[in-house]
């Protein structure tokens, strides 16, 4: 049994939470969640795809955080997102001059990885 019934969010760390914010909701159409800030330091911005809430990406200060928490690993998630419409997407981002690789086919499906302004990658699947 498990007492975990799905996965509600992933925390990303940044340099520049501003430029990451921009990144997600202009480049990829994310919409905004949720936005904080305690005016002392620790702020959080919340992204998930747009119309889809129930996985989000929260965009943390790294620096802030690694002093918060120094034992924290503050490496780069290895996130995979399904796309219905992956050459259409793929297309959408080398339009908007973000960093792809090339669109291969795997045992599993096809897939393409990008990366974000501060060279963070993630990968993208075909899954209708």
């Amino acid at each position: 049994m498990s007492f975990v019934n799905r996965l509600g969010s992933v925390m990303v760390y940044v340099n520049n939470q501003d430029a990451a914010k921009e990144f997600w909701t202009e480049k990829l159409g994310f919409a905004v969640i949720n936005e904080e800030d305690n005016g002392g330091g620790f702020r959080f911005i919340e992204v998930a795809p747009t119309g889809q809430s129930e996985t989000s990406i929260v965009l943390h200060n790294k620096e802030f955080v690694a002093k918060m928490s120094p034992e924290l690993n503050m490496g780069t998630p290895s996130l995979m997102f399904f796309s219905d419409h992956l050459d259409e997407f793929y297309s959408d981002l080398k339009n908007k001059n973000v960093t792809v690789g090339e669109l291969v086919t795997m045992p599993f499906g096809r897939v393409f990885n990008f990366c974000d302004d501060e060279s963070n990658y993630f990968a993208v699947m075909e899954k209708k």
